[in-house]
């Protein structure tokens, strides 16, 4: 593989103030993604299902656990999935903690043990078994599903909404579109804590902002970290809501792993290797289920963090996981965030959904699934509509009984019909 020009190689060590520098760089990268995945998890589902403070911990220890199976050899920075928002709620609404962070564990144990396979057979069964067919509507559902709730938030649901909520609204979707648009370097890959910033000093000049959340807090303290068994037990519908978005996360993380191979000049697949990157995701994921955190993956503003800088060093990666693990012991930066009003999350979400879903329909264009195949056709317009039409199967069996829905019921059923359906037959 080509060599890139990096200003820091793998294992190059910058100065130590450079070295801080990078890695406030980096922690700024992720914060905007890692802090808003449990803001809005928390907004969906109506209370706090996550603490900010222990999603920042669960990341930062992530990274180091991530770095310790790679050897160090793949520089990158692992924050909170924005995949996992809607089965988190909905894990949460029908387990409770426990469905929660079972479906977490449950995730890291299936990257786990696919890492394990990886290492014996190879990626390719990972390919027949996930096409981009199957992908792609996947990513799509999880952006559209989360639609109404940005709606819900800037106040546009009921037809009666406060001009002040709507401009701010706006600020914030305006200054998040410009920024992505518009700016070059770093800002480019902080679109969304931008816009975030912008709506928020809006927010406050019109007096939206309730800041009472910042009465009680102190400005040291300790994560809230859930201990297995004391505060939460094994949850099958937890389980079964979630596990299957593991499947979309899987791909990612190589598409995430292929592109920054390309930005480095050295092919992580082979060297670490497919199975020692998957397995250190999983077990920063097992790790941040047990704490009660949501999953973590390689998203791509880090690996554009190291493409926009030219810094792979493992040490400014693992310096900013340390800095992540020092902020979760600052309550007052997880208070602060829940006072962010609806109408400026609303305005940063309608963009934000809306790239996931385009994600989406981005995996089925660069693939160039063919939609003139029946076959494909089936696929992604099954996929859809029970992913997004409120389908539910219930299987009840004595005193339990588990649904499945929206995605989960998705993507296990674009999976059957991607194995038992022949491709189109093509006349002569």
């Amino acid at each position: 593989m080509k060599k890139s020009k990096l200003l820091y190689d793998t294992y190059e060590k910058p100065p130590l103030l450079q070295l801080l520098i990078l890695a406030f760089q980096h922690v700024f990268a992720m914060f905007g993604a890692t802090v808003l995945a449990p803001v809005l998890i928390n907004q969906a589902a109506g209370c706090e299902v996550i603490s900010i403070s222990t999603a920042l911990l669960a990341c930062g220890v992530g990274t180091l656990i991530y770095i310790i199976c790679t050897k160090g050899k793949s520089p990158v920075f692992l924050g909170s999935s924005f995949s996992y928002i809607i089965p988190i709620v909905l894990a949460y609404n029908k387990g409770g903690i426990s469905g929660f962070t079972t479906g977490i564990i449950t995730v890291g144990i299936i990257y786990v043990i696919v890492s394990f396979i990886v290492k014996k057979i190879g990626k390719s069964w990972i390919d027949k078994l996930l096409p981009p067919v199957v992908i792609g509507p996947m990513i799509m559902i999880i952006g559209l599903s989360l639609a109404p709730n940005a709606i819900k938030q800037i106040g546009l649901s009921n037809g009666d909404i406060a001009w002040q909520n709507l401009f701010v609204a706006f600020t914030a979707f305006a200054a998040t579109v410009g920024v992505a648009v518009y700016s070059k370097g770093f800002f480019k890959v902080i679109p969304f804590l931008i816009g975030m910033g912008v709506g928020y000093f809006f927010a406050i000049c019109f007096h939206i902002v309730d800041f009472s959340p910042l009465n009680n807090v102190s400005v040291f303290e300790l994560p809230h970290i859930l201990i297995p068994f004391k505060d939460y037990s094994f949850s099958l519908v937890g389980m079964l809501t979630i596990a299957p978005i593991a499947l979309v996360s899987l791909t990612e993380h190589v598409g995430d792993h292929i592109a920054l191979s390309s930005i480095i000049g050295k092919d992580l697949i082979k060297d670490p290797g497919l199975d020692k990157t998957i397995l250190g995701d999983g077990l920063a994921t097992t790790f941040a289920g047990l704490i009660g955190a949501p999953a973590n993956t390689t998203y791509g503003e880090n690996t554009s963090v190291v493409g926009m800088s030219k810094v792979a060093s493992v040490w400014v990666i693992g310096t900013a996981a340390i800095i992540s693990i020092i902020m979760s012991f600052f309550g007052i930066i997880a208070a602060s965030f829940t006072t962010i009003p609806d109408p400026v999350l609303g305005g940063v979400s309608m963009i934000l959904y809306g790239f996931i879903s385009i994600n989406g329909l981005k995996v089925l264009i660069e693939k160039q699934v063919d939609f003139n195949n029946i076959k494909n056709v089936i696929i992604a317009s099954t996929m859809l509509i029970f992913g997004l039409g409120g389908a539910v199967i219930t299987i009840s069996g004595g005193d339990m009984s588990v649904s499945l829905t929206g995605l989960s019921l998705a993507a296990i059923i674009g999976i059957i019909l991607n194995l038992i359906l022949k491709p189109e037959r093509k006349d002569d």
